[in-house]
């Protein structure tokens, strides 16, 4: 019995690519191609696959949100990230939801089409690099709602007192939010917060 697999990737080439490597292996067959997280989302639901192959990167729903609804729906759903970089907070909460295992995206065909195997076989796979950058760049506390509107706020250059106009709450509440964003962000100032926001892939550019 083949492995049924879903491909869930915004790049075409990358889809393409990966059902090709796909085809040429006798005990898997690709039963759907997802281009962002929602269809992702729809389309595990729909044909229930063995392994879904998810990059952590789409639009409408990243990665790491598409797994847990996912998940939310079908527990036993077995779910591999691949990322072209190191967002740890990202595939921190897939793993943490649930996600089966995460590789690189430059992995060799040598340690996807095994790893494919792994997790189809309800075992966990995680590459040596996305190990060592989790513990090089550990993921962040998750910040709230606003907590997140506040930040993308600075990024915007706005002050405290136009941010409390804008989300038509009081000035010391924003400085309240404000200290807990650099506490969990490990940040002393706005500049050095947003910094690591975009670095960590919190906030995009």
């Amino acid at each position: 019995m083949k492995i049924r697999i879903l491909v869930a990737d915004d790049h075409a080439i990358v889809r393409y690519g990966l059902a090709s490597l796909v085809a040429t292996q006798p005990d898997m067959e690709v039963v759907g191609e997802a281009k962002n997280g929602q269809e992702a989302v729809r389309l595990a639901s729909q044909l229930q696959p063995d392994v879904i192959l998810m990059d952590l990167m789409m639009p409408k729903l990243d990665g790491a949100e598409a797994t847990i609804r996912i998940l939310k729906q079908n527990p036993k759903a077995r779910i591999l990230i691949l990322t072209s970089f190191g967002a740890a907070n990202g595939i921190a909460r897939a793993l943490d939801a649930g996600a089966a295992g995460a590789l690189m995206k430059t992995a060799e065909d040598a340690a996807l089409l095994p790893a494919i195997r792994n997790v189809a076989a309800d075992k966990t796979v995680i590459s040596r690099e996305i190990r060592k950058q989790q513990n090089e760049n550990p993921p962040v506390p998750e910040l709230t709602k606003r907590q997140m509107e506040i930040l993308t706020s600075m990024q915007r250059g706005l002050s405290n007192v136009d941010i409390a106009r804008q989300l038509a709450i009081r000035k010391d509440s924003v400085e309240e939010h404000i200290r807990a964003i650099f506490s969990k962000l490990g940040a002393a100032n706005r500049t050095e917060a947003v910094a690591i926001a975009l670095r960590k892939h919190i906030l995009e550019t």
